[in-house]
């Protein structure tokens, strides 16, 4: 007997980075940092009072919207936190789409979780093929007929990044549309739009963190906007989980976003190696894409990309890749620690055809 519904049974779900226990492996496949959270997150989970959880948390998560609008430099009612940024990202799509509108415009090639939510909540979807360079003509998005757009900044898997003039101009001309930007990335790229949802009201900026606070494991993120955007993710919140952000994270991701010298210290040394690693990726033959994030996608005119994924994995080594119309050819490699980027160096040059 078949008890799945006709959506359940026939969706295809979002296919997350493997995340093998078959041995150790020098893990760069799913873009997180190589740096520890700050010490004062950690000091903030131990000095958690855990015998205040029989209580609910705040469902407003009140601690933490401060703590995030003033590092963001919002107010407190801004701000929206959520499971993880892609709780918040699937919110949007009831919040702000409809099963009978125009649908949500985004790339072909982007964060992959968007055409699953929008085949999760019956969205129609608008796609707009990126350019041969992999860069994002903005202008076609905005021609695209849809009820509103999504757009990652820095893009993945590509890794580029728009400039925060150009971002605005886009948010600018789609004044009658809602425009989200997911910024899952932005540490590392340093041209957050966070400040300009105070004068779009159709602005939404998402955010995690996952990848620039190195909090992947606590599974937090938020989004900055106006109260009406704002209040449309409550709406739908509040239909599905009323609680979502539990206390111990509120209390860690708190502390954490208060910490931003510490974060600005580890965000430099994960850019430094980002350069780095470009560097020695091209100097094995690679063509390696611009990257504004914690990651790299390469491909090597001698090596398809299943091959060097799967060479690295036979060395110890993962990195990402996908097999997608486009993009089959490269892998996308996150950028560890030094000591981590040496091991990925050593395991191609073990394999890398030479010429």
């Amino acid at each position: 007997m078949n008890y799945l519904s006709k959506k359940a049974a026939g969706i295809e779900p979002y296919a997350a980075g493997e995340q093998p226990k078959d041995k150790q492996y020098v893990k760069l496949n799913t873009n997180e940092n190589p740096y520890p959270p700050s010490p004062k997150a950690e000091a903030a989970f131990r000095a958690f009072d855990f015998s205040a959880l029989n209580l609910y948390p705040a469902p407003a998560a009140d601690g933490l919207r401060a703590a995030i609008a003033a590092a963001e430099g919002v107010p407190p009612e801004c701000v929206f936190c959520g499971n993880g940024s892609d709780e918040i990202l699937a919110l949007c799509l009831p919040a702000f789409f409809d099963a009978d509108g125009e649908g949500a415009a985004f790339a072909d090639v982007t964060y992959s979780f968007y055409p699953v939510f929008c085949d999760f909540f019956s969205v129609p979807k608008r796609i707009v093929p990126l350019e041969e360079d992999f860069t994002l003509d903005l202008s076609k998005l905005t021609a695209a007929p849809a009820q509103g757009v999504i757009v990652a900044n820095p893009n993945a898997p590509t890794g580029i990044g728009i400039p925060l003039p150009a971002v605005e101009a886009f948010v600018r001309e789609n004044a009658s549309r809602v425009v989200i930007l997911d910024e899952a990335y932005m540490p590392f790229f340093g041209q957050s739009a966070a400040q300009l949802t105070q004068k779009y009201e159709n602005l939404l900026v998402v955010k995690t963190f996952s990848k620039g606070y190195s909090l992947a494991g606590i599974r937090c993120g938020y989004a900055v906007g106006g109260a009406r955007l704002i209040g449309g993710l409550e709406r739908c919140r509040d239909c599905f989980n009323s609680y979502p952000v539990d206390a111990v994270c509120q209390a860690v991701c708190a502390a954490a976003v208060a910490d931003g010298e510490y974060y600005a210290r580890m965000t430099a040394l994960v850019v430094s190696e980002r350069e780095r690693l470009r560097g020695a990726l091209q100097a094995r033959g690679f063509c390696v894409l611009p990257s504004s994030a914690n990651f790299l996608f390469a491909r090597h005119p001698l090596a398809a990309g299943r091959a060097v994924y799967e060479a690295l994995r036979a060395r110890g080594v993962l990195v990402r890749h996908f097999r997608k119309p486009r993009i089959e050819e490269f892998c996308r490699i996150t950028v560890g620690s030094r000591e981590q980027n040496d091991a990925l160096l050593a395991a191609l040059d073990g394999f890398l055809p030479r010429g």
